[in-house]
C-alpha cells in the first residue's frame, strides 16, 4: 500500500525513486551511480569525504569482483561507518541505524534488538554486519545485486502498525542524514520494547520550524474521553484518505483526509489491516489526550 499523501509525509521521493540494480552492461556512469547510492543508503545520507570511502572495495566493485552486497559490507565494516554509528553511539542506536540503512526497515521487536546486541558481545563487529547482510531477509528484499532502500514505512511487507508509525521517526525527507541526527540516545526502543506507537505527525504540522515533526507517545497520559479506550485509557485518532481521483504531477486532487476513526491502541494493528484491504491509505495517527 502507497501513501495516498507521501508528499505530505515527506515519502514521495522514496515513492517515486525506482530502486537501484546492477546490470550485466552497466556503463561506468551508471556504475558510480550505484555506488554513490549505497554510500548514501549505507551512511545515512551522510556526506562522504574523499579519504574515508573504501577506495579497494570501489575498485574492485568496477571490476566485477564484487557485487552490490560485498559493497554494502564493505562500507558498513570501513572507519568511516564505525567512526559515525558506533564508537560514538550508544548500542541501541546503533542497532536501529543498522536496520534502517542495511535492512531498510525498523526493528520489529525487543527480541530482534537483543539478538544483535548478543552477537556484538559474543563474536563482534564484523560479524553483526554479518548477521544483517548474509540474513535471510536481506537475500529476499535486495538479493546480490540491488542496493538497499527504506522500505518499513510500506505495508506490504507483513509489518505492524506498530513498526509502521516507528519508520516516520526514523526516516522523513531526503534531506535529513543521519549523522547529523540525534546520535547520543535511541530514538525508538523504548517504543519498540513496550510496542508502543509513535504518532506520526505530517511535516506541515511541525513547530520546530524545519519542516517536520515527531511526537513520542506519553505513556504515563490517558484519557478516558469516548467509547472504546483501551485499559490505559488511549485512543488514537488516525485520518484516512482513498480518493481514487485521477492526479496531476502525483499530487492528490483533495488535501483533506476523507475518514477520521478513533480507536484504541488495542484495535489500531486491527484498523491497519482492514485499511490496507480497501486498498485505501494513512495520512497520520496522533493520540487525543
Amino acid at each position: 500500500m502507497s501513501l495516498e499523501r507521501s508528499a505530505n509525509l515527506g515519502l514521495s521521493f522514496y515513492e517515486e525513486d525506482a530502486i537501484i540494480e546492477r546490470k550485466p552492461n552497466d556503463s561506468d556512469e551508471r556504475t558510480n551511480q550505484i555506488i554513490n547510492a549505497v554510500y548514501r543508503q549505507v551512511l545515512g545520507n551522510s556526506y562522504v569525504m574523499k579519504s574515508e570511502r573504501v577506495v579497494n572495495a570501489e575498485s574492485r566493485f568496477r571490476n566485477r569482483q564484487l557485487n552490490v552486497r560485498e559493497l554494502v559490507r564493505a562500507i558498513a565494516n570501513s572507519d568511516a561507518y564505525r567512526r559515525r554509528f558506533f564508537e560514538t553511539c550508544p548500542r541501541y542506536r546503533f542497532t536501529e541505524l543498522n536496520f534502517k540503512h542495511l535492512l531498510g526497515r525498523t526493528p520489529e521487536n525487543q527480541d530482534e534488538m537483543r539478538f544483535h546486541s548478543d552477537i556484538l558481545d559474543n563474536y563482534g563487529y564484523e560479524a553483526d554486519i554479518d548477521a544483517y547482510v548474509d540474513s535471510e531477509e536481506y537475500t529476499e528484499a535486495f538479493g546480490d545485486d540491488i542496493v538497499p532502500y527504506f522500505r518499513g514505512y510500506k505495508t506490504n511487507n507483513n509489518r505492524t502498525m506498530v513498526e509502521f508509525t516507528h519508520s516516520f521517526a526514523m526516516l522523513r525527507g531526503v534531506a535529513s542524514s543521519d549523522y547529523g541526527a540525534n546520535l547520543t540516545s535511541p530514538v525508538i526502543h523504548k517504543n519498540v520494547l513496550t510496542q508502543t506507537p509513535i504518532s506520526v505527525i505530517p511535516p506541515s504540522g511541525g513547530s520546530a520550524g524545519n519542516g517536520w515533526a515527531f511526537q513520542g507517545t506519553d505513556l504515563d497520559s490517558a484519557t478516558r474521553q469516548g467509547v472504546g479506550a483501551d485499559e490505559d485509557g488511549r485512543v488514537f485518532r488516525v485520518e484516512v484518505t482513498g480518493y481514487s481521483a485521477k492526479k496531476f504531477n502525483r499530487i492528490p486532487k483533495f488535501s483533506r483526509a476523507n475518514k477520521v476513526y478513533k480507536v484504541s491502541y488495542n484495535q489500531l494493528s486491527e484498523l491497519y489491516q482492514r485499511i490496507h484491504k480497501q486498498g485505501a491509505s494513512i495520512a497520520s495517527i496522533t493520540p487525543i489526550n
